[in-house]
């Protein structure tokens, strides 16, 4: 049986319960900027697990603008995967294709470099200094969930940070946690890696 999935994709926060400094706090966002502007592509392998701590492995490929795709572990028939476009997850099992606007969902933030940070994002407090996190919210659109990106400071790294995660939370409070290992930046990724084969049966004309 497909093991049952958030509609979003989430990681530890690592958050502390000091509030971190506002010149601190912009700094940390101008970094993340930096960051996300310097990423064209990035792949790296992942481990999820959802709230009632079942977890799965994969592959990530992402390519900004608005493409990305996670693969999973072989014997789970799952796949999310977007084109620019549309977030669609397939579920080769039952046959099924759901599919809604990337603007949508709190991948978003992660999709497009332009995400202006400075009106959606603000800096959560961590324990660690060479930890950033970032909670993406559009305040409006409550439906579209939260998304906290987790970043680490890395010497060599593009703007001087790597993504080691995400915590996202959909309208439901639905909570899925990923976490990115192996991550490579700025590799050649193919287009031809964001398509994917419909598996609903054909319309007979």
């Amino acid at each position: 049986m497909t093991p049952k999935l958030s509609r979003y994709l989430l990681v530890p926060a690592m958050m502390a319960s000091a509030a971190s400094a506002p010149a601190q706090q912009s700094n940390d966002l101008s970094q993340v900027v930096s960051h996300m502007q310097a990423v064209t592509t990035m792949n790296a392998t992942f481990t999820q697990t959802d709230r009632n701590g079942q977890s799965l492995t994969g592959k990530l490929l992402l390519k900004r603008p608005g493409h990305v795709k996670f693969e999973y572990q072989k014997g789970v028939p799952l796949l999310i995967v977007a084109d620019g476009k549309a977030l669609t997850l397939v579920d080769y099992e039952v046959k099924q294709v759901q599919r809604w606007p990337i603007r949508n969902s709190p991948l978003a933030a992660l999709l497009d470099p332009g995400k202006d940070l400075a009106r959606f994002g603000k800096r959560v407090a961590t324990s660690n200094p060479n930890v950033i996190s970032v909670e993406v919210r559009d305040p409006k659109r409550p439906e579209y969930g939260t998304m906290t990106m987790i970043f680490v400071k890395q010497a060599g790294a593009p703007g001087g940070l790597t993504l080691n995660g995400w915590v996202a939370l959909d309208s439901k409070n639905n909570r899925t946690t990923v976490r990115l290992d192996a991550v490579k930046f700025n590799q050649p990724i193919a287009q031809s890696n964001f398509t994917w084969r419909d598996p609903r049966p054909r319309r007979k004309s």
